[in-house]
C-alpha cells in the first residue's frame, strides 16, 4: 500500500506535537497540578481568579482556544458551589470579550465535555472550552488530511492575550 505522499497528498509537519507523543503523561490531575503551580508563563495561564483560572489549550481546535478550570477537582457541574460556578462563567464572559478585542472572531463555541466518551481529554476535572470561530474557518484540511490548521503560535498568542 502506498503512503499519502505517494498518492499525491502533502505532509503537514507539526514538530511541536513531538513532546506530546513521545513523553508519557505526568501523574495526577493536569488542572490540579497547573492550578497549584507558580510558573504561569510556562503553563500558559492567562488569568487567575479566586475560584478558577484561564489558560491556553496546548492542543487547540482553533486559534485562541482557551480552557477555564475551577481549582476544585470535580467531575461534574453539580459538585461546584455557587461562587465557583459564577467565577467560571464570569471568566468566560470576560475572555470572550477579550478574545473579541484581540482576535476579532465572528463567533464562539463554549462547551464542557463530561466523561471520556464525550471527548474529555482530562477526565475527572471539569473545565470549560472557549473556542473562537471565524466564517470560513472550516475547510478541506480536517476532512481530507485529518489536520486542523492553527494560524498562530501558542507563544505569540500568549503574549497577545496576556
Amino acid at each position: 500500500m502506498r503512503d499519502g505522499a505517494q498518492q499525491g497528498w502533502g505532509r503537514l509537519w507539526a514538530p511541536w506535537r513531538r513532546r506530546y507523543v513521545t513523553h508519557p503523561s505526568q501523574r495526577g490531575c493536569l488542572f490540579c497540578r497547573i492550578g497549584k503551580g507558580r510558573d504561569d508563563r510556562r503553563n500558559r495561564i492567562l488569568h487567575r481568579s479566586r475560584h478558577a483560572f484561564v489558560l491556553l489549550n496546548r492542543y487547540p481546535y482553533n486559534n485562541g482556544h482557551l480552557l477555564i478550570a475551577p481549582y476544585a477537582h470535580v467531575a461534574n457541574l453539580g459538585r461546584l458551589n455557587d461562587p465557583e460556578v459564577l467565577d467560571v462563567w464570569h471568566l468566560a464572559d470576560r475572555f470572550v470579550r477579550h478574545l473579541g478585542k484581540r482576535l476579532a472572531p465572528h463567533g464562539y463555541n463554549l462547551g464542557i465535555n463530561l466523561g471520556r466518551s464525550s471527548g474529555a481529554g482530562v477526565v475527572g476535572h471539569l473545565h470549560l472550552h472557549v473556542v473562537p470561530r471565524w466564517n470560513g474557518d472550516t475547510n478541506f484540511m480536517p476532512v481530507a488530511a485529518g489536520t486542523k490548521v492553527i494560524s498562530d503560535s501558542l507563544d505569540a498568542l500568549y503574549r497577545s492575550l496576556r
